[in-house]
């Protein structure tokens, strides 16, 4: 495979741009080799800019549930354009937006949009704080809500432990807010509580972790924190920036029946573009500046462009349930292989492949993976044309524009790794 642009684009960037990437993942540290630089996508292809062509499984990391450039979107922007990209003031189509997402996910009753997940998942922290006058808040090990600072926290084998940062230039402060326990363990959780009592303002989850690979609530695992929030007077957050509209139409709390406090959104409302949002009930959410006491703002929030390009995903999704149907069959199919030493989670149309003969229901059972190998069936992906996450604990997207035929390629593809080993 043809790198050569790639690489000469690789080392022009490093000069100006960290590593030369402006997101950590899409270095390839972890899997080998220089990130590709893409030129184009159509459909369910990335095309780079050494002129290779990949069937593409991140769909921009989850976004692009109906693929690269669909008309609905592009329809949308380019008739937009025609007014204006940005007023810094109220429009109509904001309103249109929140009805959505409200009618969407009754849990929202009322919805601020904002400019990316990170900023959703820290605005409703900051909320639940305020509401309810207490500090510390609830994580999981492995999920990830942003580069949030209090959020950023390495979690310990201990049960209910108060965290430490995982970066630099995180204070020890904003950490020591932060509990980190198990992904599945209501044990843990219970614990916490009884060990922070009356301080614990949040409980703040992926309903469906994506961000150690996909791995699903555990049978009872979301009721049980909907119980214990409730019990102790604490919000339950639900972060679906990546799962939202994506395991289905208005989320993991439509697909699971749980009605969370708050739910930070992302990614698939924007249509591809950058736009986010966070909300709850009305009791908490008049607690938001300008009507309350907690302030949060934003110069591009609801900006047209992002809003109309959402607001055509959203339409279309809601018009064709197909949609979900067409994802469930096709990543049940790319999912069906049973490969050694490996252990395949999925929910809907997120999927990881993780290189473990264990089930793998949290983050150290995550961390039991063989990376190396994993790298070994990136890189042969890759030079089969099949464009994975370049992280082992990622999650995995299949999106409408992937059909049977790209489905089939890609199992051959993998097939013949492990044929080879």
């Amino acid at each position: 495979m043809n790198k050569t642009r790639s690489s000469s684009l690789l080392e022009r960037a490093r000069q100006v741009i960290p590593g030369g990437v402006n997101s950590p993942v899409r270095s390839f540290r972890s899997v080998g080799g220089g990130p590709l630089f893409i030129k184009k996508g159509e459909g369910c292809r990335m095309i780079d800019e050494d002129g290779n062509s990949f069937i593409d499984y991140i769909g921009s990391w989850g976004p692009l549930i109906l693929g690269h450039r669909p008309k609905c979107v592009i329809d949308a922007i380019q008739a937009v354009l025609e007014i204006g990209t940005s007023f810094g003031a109220p429009t109509e189509r904001e309103i249109i937006l929140a009805e959505a997402i409200r009618d969407a996910a009754p849990s929202m009753e009322m919805v601020r949009l904002v400019n990316s997940g990170t900023e959703a998942a820290m605005s409703a922290l900051r909320v639940a704080r305020g509401f309810t006058g207490r500090d510390l808040c609830i994580k999981f090990e492995g999920c990830y809500h942003g580069h949030v600072d209090s959020l950023l926290v390495k979690a310990g084998s201990g049960l209910a432990t108060l965290g430490l940062s995982d970066s630099a230039g995180v204070p020890a402060a904003f950490a020591a807010t932060t509990i980190s326990v198990p992904f599945n363990d209501l044990l843990a959780v219970e614990q916490a509580f009884e060990n922070h009592a009356g301080k614990i303002a949040s409980v703040m989850v992926e309903p469906v972790a994506g961000n150690m690979g996909c791995i699903p609530p555990a049978t009872g695992f979301l009721e049980g924190l909907r119980s214990l929030c409730t019990k102790h007077g604490a919000l339950l957050i639900f972060d679906e920036v990546m799962c939202g509209f994506r395991v289905a139409y208005g989320g993991a709390q439509t697909l699971y029946g749980v009605k969370p406090d708050m739910t930070a959104f992302g990614k698939i409302i924007g249509g591809g573009l950058p736009i986010a949002a966070y909300g709850g009930s009305a009791e908490v959410m008049n607690y938001v500046a300008p009507v309350g006491p907690i302030y949060q703002a934003g110069t591009l929030s609801g900006n047209p462009l992002a809003v109309s390009a959402g607001l055509a995903m959203l339409k279309y999704l809601k018009e064709h349930p197909e949609v979900y149907t067409a994802l469930e069959e096709r990543t049940a199919k790319l999912c069906s292989d049973h490969f050694p030493g490996v252990t395949i989670n999925r929910v809907g149309s997120m999927f990881t492949f993780f290189f473990t003969t264990e089930p793998v229901f949290d983050y150290e059972s995550a961390k039991k993976c063989d990376t190396a190998r994993f790298a070994r069936f990136f890189t042969h992906m890759l030079e089969h044309g099949v464009y994975l996450a370049p992280s082992q604990f990622e999650a995995g997207f299949v999106g409408y524009a992937h059909q049977d035929a790209d489905i089939e390629a890609t199992r051959a593809a993998a097939r013949q790794f492990f044929e080879a080993e």
